[in-house]
């Protein structure tokens, strides 16, 4: 069973709802970054609007975008990826039960604090009643939501998924994990800082990307899916071992992987992991990244997978996605993009022209 990426859409600190970041991006100069808003109007009612937090609106608007781009009216299946949920409105509700006493408490930000509610609100949206599901396992969230839409379009249950992965990052939430070192200083906060090894932290940024993903081929599909798997490794040598036999398995004979698009962020500690892997396994390929254009977040591997897809459809590298030196490149046969979550959970995506 061939399974295509049809259309993505994103919003984050690059220009939403548009790939004019793989021309003139727009590049963070600060730990704290906030996305982008499109024109709401133009996807949801104004009356309806008021009543949703701005992470469900990101949401709505990279969905619909992606469905018109890839000519898809009604998904079969809509599977999200959220490490978070909405914590605007987790946030909202929380300091009313304090503010209030514990009484008289407003529903909406408690409905829409659920992690679900991001899928939930799509398929209202759509009026889709066909399988919907939600996953939250924080730096793979994103990753098993597109291995199960995968897995439901290898055994012939759907057709079509739409498949993305939302976060958001709050004032509140991003002073609480600066406090855990997850953050650069600002004057560390540029691309060049970032490729500086020996200091831990990054930049942050929130996730809102959606992909149509379908068994069939159009003259607008972006790229092919291979291949993606979820693995538990224990040291540098389960991780090898995982990717030869990935590779053996998704990857003919006479190909060899073109380009490794990892989701180096700037941590110290994050960094080492891609740069033994890369070593270890694939030192011919390309290594791009992605992170310094939209940021750190639990659904960050959503912008490696849409990154690659529009790399593959192009035809063409940018400069500033390669790590180290940029060099021309004239054909790109494949990308595998890998990502994993405190040098454990660790996952594989090869996608192909």
């Amino acid at each position: 069973m061939s399974i295509y990426i049809q259309s993505a859409s994103q919003i984050s600190m690059q220009e939403p709802l548009s790939e004019q970041w793989m021309k003139s991006p727009i590049l963070p100069t600060v730990a704290f970054n906030s996305p982008l808003e499109p024109d709401f109007k133009r996807f949801i009612l104004p009356a309806e609007s008021r009543r949703m937090g701005r992470l469900l609106k990101r949401a709505v608007a990279v969905s619909l975008d992606a469905l018109q781009k890839g000519g898809c009216e009604m998904p079969d299946a809509i599977i999200s990826g959220t490490g978070l949920g909405c914590v605007e409105n987790t946030e909202k509700f929380l300091n009313a039960v304090i503010d209030n006493d514990e009484e008289c408490l407003p529903p909406t930000p408690f409905m829409q604090s659920t992690h679900n509610t991001v899928s939930s609100q799509i398929a209202l949206k759509l009026q889709c009643h066909g399988y919907n599901s939600t996953y939250s396992h924080r730096g793979t969230s994103f990753d098993s939501a597109l291995l199960d839409a995968v897995m439901q379009l290898q055994v012939g249950r759907i057709s079509t998924a739409l498949v993305g992965g939302y976060d958001e990052m709050t004032p509140a939430y991003f002073k609480m994990l600066g406090k855990l070192g997850y953050w650069r200083s600002d004057a560390e906060s540029d691309v060049d800082s970032l490729k500086k090894s020996g200091i831990n932290g990054s930049v942050s940024g929130g996730s809102a990307v959606s992909l149509l993903l379908a068994n069939s081929f159009t003259e607008n599909t972006l790229c092919h899916i291979d291949g993606a798997e979820i693995y538990s490794v224990a040291s540098l040598q389960e991780m090898c071992d995982f990717y030869f036999e990935f590779v053996q398995k998704y990857l003919s004979q006479n190909n060899h992987v073109d380009a490794v698009m990892c989701g180096l962020s700037g941590d110290q500690e994050n960094d080492a992991v891609y740069r033994r892997f890369v070593q270890q396994c694939c030192q011919e390929a390309d290594v791009l990244w992605y992170k310094h254009l939209f940021g750190e977040s639990f659904c960050a591997s959503a912008y490696g997978i849409y990154t690659a897809a529009c790399v593959l459809k192009d035809q063409k590298i940018p400069p500033h996605l390669f790590y180290q030196s940029p060099r021309e490149v004239n054909v790109v046969k494949n990308i595998l993009v890998v990502n994993h979550f405190q040098k454990s959970d660790f996952s594989l995506t090869l996608l192909s022209r």
